[in-house]
């Protein structure tokens, strides 16, 4: 008899008031959301743990208590709210406060300009978290890369990673005032002019590695994130389970358009990737 697959629980809906933000650079802003609605938001194991930003549709008023599964089911979908990803760069359950760092590009965007924008008593709703990242202990070496956008994840990683652990860490950002002193781990590595991506997939191919066992965390824009998985996955033979890897954002497209396409983008990069079996001969 085949197993029924399990029922998918429906994403746990949070409010969030913004207690306080700060500019960390120029190109990113840390918001702070706590009160009384995070009551219920916990986190596990995971370092890239990450929840669902929910922006209203503008001249669109919902149904209080907020209910993202009813306004779905009640609201013609161009009228649900606008959903973005965001990485969880810290949660503190004794304050029962929730840090979410943005990159942020003037007024382009929806998630960036709210988080400039954002004061002290503003709500927010947001699902989640989910996460399936975590350095693990028995690896004998670590690889974190990625652009902006990955390093809320790299920093909370770096800070779950015991003490003596070897660890190479390359972070690419636009420029030097995009540093961030999370840690002195960091390879910091300055875009410049060069295309997204380009000084970051450099440095991991110019890496000499270590040996043994590497875990490896990649994350960023989708076109450098394919460059890199075929670097880590066939050049290098990284075990799949060794190697979290995958587009945060994807250049010319807004996370809409991206969320839609990303499964069919992910399944089409490993059929491509994926190394030939032992022994097989490739064609």
């Amino acid at each position: 008899m085949t197993a029924r697959p399990a029922a998918r629980t429906a994403p746990k809906t949070h409010r969030g008031e913004v207690v306080r933000t700060e500019r960390l650079t120029p190109g990113m802003r840390r918001v702070v959301l706590g009160g009384d609605g995070l009551a219920d938001f916990s986190t596990s194991t995971y370092t890239d743990h990450y929840v669902k930003l929910l922006f209203p549709t503008e001249g669109v008023r919902y149904p209080e208590p907020f209910d993202i599964q009813q306004i779905r089911a009640d609201f013609p979908r161009e009228q649900w709210p606008a959903q973005r990803t965001y990485t969880v760069r810290g949660w503190d359950p004794e304050r029962r406060e929730l840090a979410l760092d943005f990159v942020v590009h003037g007024d382009e965007g929806l998630a960036g300009p709210w988080a400039m924008r954002a004061q002290p008593g503003e709500v927010l709703y947001f699902l989640g978290p989910g996460g399936g990242y975590a350095p693990q202990p028995d690896a004998d070496w670590h690889l974190l890369a990625g652009d902006e956008s990955a390093l809320p994840a790299i920093a909370a990683s770096l800070e779950r990673l015991p003490a003596g652990a070897t660890v190479h860490v390359f972070v690419e950002v636009a420029g030097p005032d995009e540093e961030q002193p999370v840690s002195a781990q960091i390879t910091w590595l300055h875009r410049g002019d060069r295309p997204v991506g380009a000084a970051l997939t450099e440095a991991v191919r110019n890496l000499d590695f270590p040996p043994g066992d590497v875990q490896a965390f990649v994350h960023g824009e989708a076109g450098a994130v394919k460059e890199l998985r075929k670097h880590l996955r066939v050049e290098r033979a990284i075990p799949r389970d060794r190697l979290s890897i995958s587009g945060y954002w994807r250049l010319g497209h807004n996370e809409d358009g991206w969320q839609a396409s990303k499964p069919d983008w992910n399944a089409q990069v490993e059929a491509e990737q994926e190394p030939a079996p032992t022994g097989a001969i490739a064609t």
